[in-house]
């Protein structure tokens, strides 16, 4: 089992920049694939950024060349610097890992951009 603890979220405005961190209570190394994936009031949860163990990343369409997605190893923790946001980036923001086994969540954490 992985247990998966966000933190990291507020309220901002536009413009402005947060990092979201996942601490994850395996070692990620051996994680197949992690990610972050938000879901806004009314809509359907979505990917934001992610990666497999191989290091391949893949990013949201509306999200890529603002968010980075990245991870250190030593510290079992993931992360997701996000740059410029917008109102629309308001949403609950959801760690997600896969070990192959089972599909694991995080309890979620708030990020509210105000315009």
């Amino acid at each position: 089992q992985v247990q998966l603890v966000e933190s990291g979220g507020g309220l901002v405005q536009a413009g402005g920049s947060l990092r979201l961190s996942c601490a994850a209570s395996k070692s990620i190394f051996s994680i197949n694939a992690m990610g972050w994936y938000r879901q806004a009031p009314g809509k359907q949860r979505e990917l934001v950024a992610g990666f497999s163990r191989g290091g391949d990343t893949n990013y949201a369409v509306s999200v890529k060349g603002r968010f980075t997605i990245s991870r250190d190893n030593a510290k079992n923790t993931v992360y997701l610097q996000m740059n410029s946001l917008k109102p629309e980036d308001t949403a609950v923001y959801y760690c997600n890992a896969d070990d192959g086994v089972d599909t694991y969540w995080g309890q979620g954490t708030q990020v509210t951009v105000s315009s």
